[in-house]
């Protein structure tokens, strides 16, 4: 598994130790680890129901075989930049978005990404 980058071997003991800080016992890190990106906010009416849907993904994630690791992805609602200055944010948002799931995702050596943002 890409993951055992971050979990086996006597040289990793330390981030199985940050793992298990985490609640992370050792049957969750024996499964393959999958990243839950969400951009659940208050801000953006179409990112509302994120929350629901993001632990319905971890659950199934679990019922599979795999741990489910859930962060945060930033939103920006095209709708409410309208108009102002705010709108220089809503394209390049998009960047910072996929550079920061990417960031995240090798970072951890997760096996898989499941990513719930819908575009407002």
């Amino acid at each position: 598994m890409r993951s055992d980058v971050v979990k086996k071997g006597a040289t990793r003991c330390a981030h199985r130790s940050l793992f298990h800080a985490n609640g992370f016992g050792v049957e969750e890190l024996s499964r393959p680890l999958i990243g839950v990106c969400n951009s659940f906010n208050e801000i953006i009416p179409g990112h509302m129901h994120l929350k629901s849907i993001t632990e319905a993904a971890k659950l199934g994630v679990a019922a599979a075989g795999g741990t489910p690791i859930e962060f945060p992805a930033i939103g920006v609602c095209d709708g409410i930049a309208m108009g102002h200055t705010g709108m220089k944010y809503s394209l390049a948002s998009r960047e910072l978005i996929a550079d920061s799931i990417e960031a995240v995702a090798m970072a951890s050596g997760f096996d898989a990404l499941i990513k719930l943002f819908p575009v407002c």
